[in-house]
């Protein structure tokens, strides 16, 4: 089995090679750059299955590497910053980050973030039992885990995984509510050490992309959570 490659993007050489050094025992391959300009040539060359992201790098920083690789992939992507304040957290994850971790971190913790999230990401999918199982179809709205693709009003909509792992779940248990702590259980899995804003964030950028339908909506349970409420229940 080929070993899994992650690129380390970072200007502090000792950090990075420490973290490769990590990686490495653990039976992953790596590779480390050292500016943004560099991450999107390794991006695309390297092939990594995971990045993991330095934002204060000189010249294009993390945040506009991200956005460049958002913008033809999905490759998980773990953020790595001194700044932990809630608005560079916030940001990081609107831009499609999968994960943030703030400097100085402790690198069995930075390892097992790795793991799962790649074991997020690609976990093999257990055939499904019935054709359209793993596909939720509503009025104006198909979500399809099966190609991670989303349908609204007739149309494609581009979603990173997460946001659409989240919809998927929600919609797929239709009028039952969920806490905040169910969602990252469920969704992010329970290694995930992050805090319950993660899925705040994703909710919002959800309602930012699907606006309510006559038929269904991502409702607030102020207090308790979220949920998807269908009124006309019309899902395969």
């Amino acid at each position: 089995m080929a070993k899994q490659k992650i690129l380390i993007v970072d200007d502090d050489t000792n950090i990075s090679e420490l973290i490769s050094l990590y990686l490495t025992k653990e039976c992953f391959e790596t590779k480390c750059v050292e500016n943004g300009e560099d991450a999107l040539v390794a991006f695309s060359t390297f092939l990594p299955d995971l990045i993991l992201l330095d934002l204060m790098l000189p010249g294009m920083d993390g945040y506009q590497v991200c956005r460049e690789i958002r913008k033809s992939s999905r490759t998980p992507i773990i953020m790595l910053s001194a700044k932990g304040e809630v608005f560079d957290k916030v940001l990081g994850l609107e831009l499609g980050a999968d994960d943030y971790m703030i400097k100085p971190f402790d690198s069995k913790e930075l390892v097992a973030r790795v793991k799962a999230v790649l074991r997020r990401t690609y976990v093999e999918e257990a055939p499904a039992k019935e054709s359209g199982s793993q596909i939720v179809r509503l009025p104006d709205l198909t979500v399809n885990l099966t190609n991670y693709s989303v349908t609204y009003m007739g149309k494609a909509l581009d979603m990173p995984p997460k946001e659409l792992e989240l919809l998927y779940f929600l919609a797929s248990s239709p009028n039952q509510v969920f806490t905040r702590d169910q969602l990252l259980d469920h969704v992010w899995g329970y290694e995930y050490v992050g805090d319950s804003r993660t899925v705040d964030v994703h909710i919002k950028r959800l309602r930012e992309k699907l606006k309510d339908n006559e038929a269904w909506s991502l409702s607030t349970v102020w207090g308790i959570g979220y949920r998807f409420e269908v009124k006309n229940r019309n899902r395969n």
